[in-house]
């Protein structure tokens, strides 16, 4: 260990003893009443001492302002070198900046916005080579020559095997974009798995929804099929009391919609009533003359003696 890398440790002393060089510095610096009380000081060299002070800035919560001063050779006046404001060991820092592309989230995209898409994004692939020349012994070069010789013979100056560029006509470039295919870039397989896997996510077979439904989407007349090849395991709901109505949904995915779900039975006819209580039963008062066992006589005689 060198004598000056020694001495470096041992904070000069003048430069030590400043003080109140160091806070005055600090406080014209900062605003008024946000230096706090001397926090330290560091020996940075030989005769460089910085003097830590406590921050009570709104929202600087932690961070110290760090004064260095200085003193030349053999002299005895203490000069100032740089005041900052530095974060201590505890302070409230921001946290590490993202990029746009990794922040981004689905949602975060509103009207007006644009969103570039990277180059080399590994979710697309070219659409076509757009190259018009075929190779020399193609057949489709012969076959596209004699059809270009029929119909063009009379705006071309010489077959199409003596011009130097070949005719748009029947160019892959005007067939391609004739038949809706000129697109720079297409999804790739990587990209069309990312899209699979995010859509099975929300609408598959794994989430709440589709493990309490009677049946699966596969079956479901609200199902409109999609293209391509993933409509082999995806399609779109149409039933607007749907959760998952306008949205692509795997055809193991169900919900409570289906429409096979539930039949409605015709209302049930009520059983007869054991007590018909629509009918009114009379009651006489008083009873009747021939309720009892004995029917009702006539002869005077009889009625004096009674029944026996």
């Amino acid at each position: 260990m060198s004598a000056a890398t020694t001495r470096s440790r041992t904070p000069d002393r003048l430069c030590a003893e400043a003080v109140d060089l160091a806070r005055a510095a600090a406080e014209e610096a900062a605003a008024p009443g946000v230096v706090g009380e001397h926090a330290g000081l560091v020996s940075e060299g030989d005769r460089v001492v910085t003097h830590y002070f406590e921050c009570k800035e709104l929202g600087y919560r932690g961070w110290r302002w760090a004064v260095t001063v200085a003193r030349a050779s053999r002299a005895k006046i203490v000069t100032l070198d740089e005041v900052v404001l530095l974060p201590g060991p505890d302070a409230l820092l921001a946290p590490e900046w993202v990029p746009w592309s990794e922040r981004l989230r689905p949602g975060d995209l509103g009207p007006g916005d644009l969103l570039p898409t990277d180059a080399e994004d590994l979710r697309l692939e070219p659409g076509f080579t757009g190259e018009d020349e075929p190779a020399p012994n193609a057949a489709v070069s012969h076959d596209m020559a004699e059809l270009v010789e029929a119909e063009d013979a009379d705006v071309t100056a010489g077959v199409p095997a003596n011009l130097p560029i070949a005719p748009l006509r029947g160019s892959i470039s005007s067939v391609a974009e004739e038949l809706g295919m000129r697109r720079a870039r297409v999804l790739s397989r990587y990209g069309l798995h990312s899209a699979a896997d995010r859509w099975e996510e929300t609408y598959g077979p794994k989430s709440a929804m589709a493990q309490a439904a009677p049946a699966a989407c596969v079956s479901c007349g609200f199902l409109t099929p999609i293209g391509g090849s993933l409509g082999q395991a995806f399609g779109v709901c149409a039933n607007e009391f749907s959760p998952a109505d306008g949205r692509v949904v795997a055809l193991s995915y169900g919900c409570g919609g289906h429409s096979e779900a539930a039949v409605m039975p015709k209302p049930p006819r009520p059983a007869p009533p054991v007590i018909d209580e629509t009918k009114v039963d009379h009651f006489p008062l008083r009873p009747s003359p021939d309720s009892g066992s004995v029917s009702v006589t006539t002869d005077e005689v009889s009625a004096e003696l009674g029944h026996s």
